[in-house]
């Protein structure tokens, strides 16, 4: 459902970054009432001039350029991981509200800077910082975190998840950042996985790493960084327990299958594969479905962008902090960081 920005002024956006994911975010703009597409920013002059084409803006080299022509009310990173948070502490200084794909830095120490930043940005001025994490809109995992919320299925006992795609030389070619700590930060768990796990510690509760290792078995001389990863993960419980949950991710599937996350509690298995599957104790069998499923190649990205996107912008002018901001997405890049050190030296990612 369309929104309107907070007063019902029109609202000055640009996207910082116009490669694939930039895609998601123009269309989920263009939904947007009371919000406007004003500009494009990227250091790629093709991709550059051909989105300024495209959508009847204008084109920036830079972020700096953009900001010093003033009237810009927010903007949406989408570049490589390295630039998101340097761009959005920028992007926060003038005043100017901030939605970054994820990872929200590329290292940790960047990541709790710019929680920081932020912190301070809204406390000051009310600007505000997303992260995108679109699958918790899902509607499968809504229904999920609502019925593990309301108690009925008893605690949980335990969970796993999986991350089963596939990435060929060509993809990091294209993008060579991709598969470089410097540019990435990291592989598979920086890039693809990150939701997954974010996923993890929202249903399940916050997590500690008990064992985990990071690999190059499939991409070994194309990436210097991982594609798979299996980590053994510890949550804290409500009650002051703890329970396990095991995950695995890999890119050297032969395809990207459905992301799976399982998760048994006293009175119920929950299973998540697109749709929802609950199996409750007594026999009975539910099931919800994704709403507005994305088909084509890039599919597994899910359809819950757009979502994000309206809720952003609907917290515009609200006296609390966007719910998924900097601090909320430091939380899988700890658990990532910690199996980066047990897997690697640390002058390779640090």
């Amino acid at each position: 459902m369309p929104i309107e920005a907070p007063n019902h002024a029109p609202l000055k956006v640009a996207v910082v970054g116009c490669g694939d994911i930039s895609a998601q975010h123009f269309a989920a703009i263009d939904a947007l009432d009371g919000a406007a597409l004003a500009a494009v920013v990227d250091v790629d002059t093709g991709r550059r001039d051909a989105a300024a084409a495209a959508h009847g803006v204008p084109g920036y080299e830079s972020l700096g350029e953009l900001l010093d022509g003033g009237g810009i009310d927010v903007v949406h990173l989408c570049t490589p991981h390295d630039a998101h948070a340097p761009l959005a502490r920028e992007a926060l200084a003038a005043g100017v509200h901030v939605l970054t794909e994820k990872p929200v830095a590329h290292r940790l120490s960047d990541a709790e800077e710019l929680a920081e930043a932020a912190r301070a940005a809204f406390r000051e001025r009310g600007t505000q910082l997303g992260v995108c994490f679109q699958n918790r809109y899902n509607a499968p995992v809504r229904a999920l975190r609502e019925l593990l919320t309301r108690g009925g299925l008893g605690r949980i006992v335990g969970a796993t998840a999986t991350v089963m795609w596939h990435r060929t030389p060509e993809y990091y070619a294209s993008r060579p950042w991709r598969g470089t700590w410097a540019g990435s930060g990291g592989g598979l768990l920086m890039n693809q996985a990150i939701h997954t796990l974010d996923l993890l510690e929202w249903l399940v509760g916050p997590a500690r790493v008990v064992g985990g290792a990071a690999s190059t078995r499939a991409l070994a001389g194309v990436i210097e960084v991982e594609d798979t990863a299996d980590i053994l993960l510890e949550h804290a419980t409500a009650d002051g327990g703890t329970l396990r949950s095991v995950f695995y991710a890999t890119n050297a599937n032969s395809v990207n299958s459905p992301v799976t996350l399982d998760i048994t509690t006293e009175r119920a298995e929950l299973s998540l594969r697109g749709a929802l599957m609950v199996r409750h104790g007594d026999g009975r069998v539910d099931v919800v479905h994704e709403e507005g499923v994305l088909t084509g190649e890039r599919s597994y990205w899910g359809a819950s962008h757009r979502l994000l996107i309206q809720d952003f912008y609907a917290s515009l002018g609200s006296d609390r902090p966007f719910w998924i901001g900097a601090e909320e997405a430091c939380a899988p890049l700890r658990i990532i960081k910690d199996v980066y050190a047990r897997s690697y030296a640390a002058g390779e990612w640090v």
